[in-house]
């Protein structure tokens, strides 16, 4: 196992902007604005020769415990129970509060590695400003400015020689599957993930968009290591606010980008909407596998009616992705969620799909014989034979005169026999026509 280095610190010291220097690019969001981190988030970095795990906290602060804060200090606090090292960051300029002093005694009972870096000390007044960090008893402060990327070679440095001694890394053998949870707020996406891993990983709660950024969390099933991303809920466009929403949009799409699965999270009560629709066709566009989840099955009144209601929508609607798995789950109380990745590694499968070449023309004959090729402009379109390109999704190439001229509705009829011919189910698959050049045309 990777070793782990947990940033902690009271909100807005700048702990975000010093996870995304030492991950080497920007996983976490950041603002001005105080309590933008809810969960904690994870990132494998380089430092100094050492491959160590990060994990970017909510900040720290007193509150109720069953508030949003004092959710969000649990979640921290566990964070560092599992540390390797704490990097415990405070601000410069502002210097120490006592909120900083009530956290660095409660860090001294943790009984954990302990590194206190005094963030936002640019220049020859920041270091100065740094050594008032030597009262909270956590010995000598490191001055850095993360923003500016200053002092982070020595941080680096001061990380790796205080890792535990090097381990054999279990992670490396394995490449992890990548899913990621994507739906509309409020469907239950981190209720769900909680209830995949065992443990409350991620705030939840009543109150909408709790998830403000992209947050992966490593496990393993029989089959091997996954990689689970949680993400902020897609609204429709038009509703989505500047600055902080919009990046917590761009961050959940990234997340889409870099999947190779994708959890639709659908609330089954609400039943499908538009916009769910919208996430699926993107989830399409970008050529990621994809399981629909319905979410809260255990409050809905009418099953069948609901189950049948899900199926003519799919069907009419996203006719791109026939034959997309759904599973009926309730994450609240763990009926159903079983069955959720067996349907996600079978998806993986499909996804992962390669026809040998022999087969497929043979099923490209077929479906010749059965619907000639059309005409275009008077004259028959020759398709002569087929191969594939590559997989993850499934990409054929059809090669033929004037091929690229094959109109929309001749290459859905290929598309769907290749779908059912081939048991490719609820994948995209990408179909690409290349026509031959008359070497006479120039004449």
């Amino acid at each position: 196992m990777l070793p782990v280095v947990v940033i902690a610190g009271r909100p807005n010291v700048g702990k975000s902007t010093l996870f995304n220097r030492l991950a080497g690019r920007r996983f976490a969001l950041v603002a001005d604005t105080p309590g933008v981190t809810r969960d904690r988030k994870d990132a494998t970095a380089e430092l100094r020769g050492r491959t160590v795990r990060l994990v970017d906290t909510a900040g720290l602060e007193e509150s109720a415990p069953d508030s949003l804060y004092g959710r969000m200090r649990a979640s921290s606090e566990a964070a560092v129970a599992g540390a390797d090292l704490v990097v415990f960051v405070v601000d410069a300029r502002t210097g120490i509060t006592p909120a900083d002093e009530h956290f660095a005694a409660w860090l001294r009972r943790q009984g954990r590695p302990v590194l206190l870096v005094a963030n936002k000390a640019e220049g020859r007044g920041g270091a100065q400003a740094a050594m008032e960090g030597f009262s909270l008893g956590l010995g000598q402060p490191l001055a850095v400015s993360a923003e500016h990327g200053e002092g982070l070679a020595d941080l680096m440095g001061e990380i790796a020689d205080r890792l535990p001694a090097r381990q054999e890394d279990e992670d490396g053998l394995n490449r992890p599957l990548r899913l990621a949870v994507v739906g509309r707020p409020n469907a239950g996406k981190s209720t769900l993930l909680n209830r995949m891993l065992g443990e409350e990983r991620m705030i939840t709660g009543p109150e909408p968009g709790l998830t403000r950024d992209s947050v992966a969390v490593r496990f393993s099933d029989e089959e091997g290591p996954i990689e689970l991303v949680d993400t902020a809920g897609l609204r429709k466009k038009a509703r989505i606010e500047v600055g902080l929403e919009k990046m917590s949009t761009s961050s959940t799409i990234e997340a889409l980008k870099m999947a190779e699965v994708v959890v639709l999270c659908i609330d089954a009560v609400d039943g499908i909407h538009e916009q769910d629709l919208q996430i699926a066709r993107l989830i399409e566009r970008e050529g990621r596998g994809c399981v629909i989840a319905l979410n809260k099955w255990d409050a809905v009144a009418d099953r069948n009616e609901a189950r049948k209601g899900v199926s003519d929508r799919l069907e009419t609607s996203l006719a791109q992705m026939k034959g997309i798995p759904v599973v009926t789950l309730s994450a609240m109380t763990g009926a159903g969620v079983d069955k959720l990745l067996p349907a996600v590694r079978r998806i993986h499968t499909i996804w992962n799909t390669r026809v040998p070449t022999g087969e497929l023309n043979r099923w490209f004959e077929a479906a010749l014989e059965r619907h000639a090729a059309p005409l275009v402009d008077g004259r028959r379109l020759k398709l002569r034979y087929t191969t594939q390109a590559k997989a993850r999704p499934p990409t054929f190439i059809i090669f033929g005169t004037r091929a690229e001229q094959t109109p929309e509705d001749y290459r859905r009829y290929l598309v769907n026999g290749l779908r059912d011919s081939f048991n490719l189910p609820g994948t995209p698959i990408r179909l690409q026509f290349r026509g031959t050049k008359n070497p006479y045309a120039d004449e």
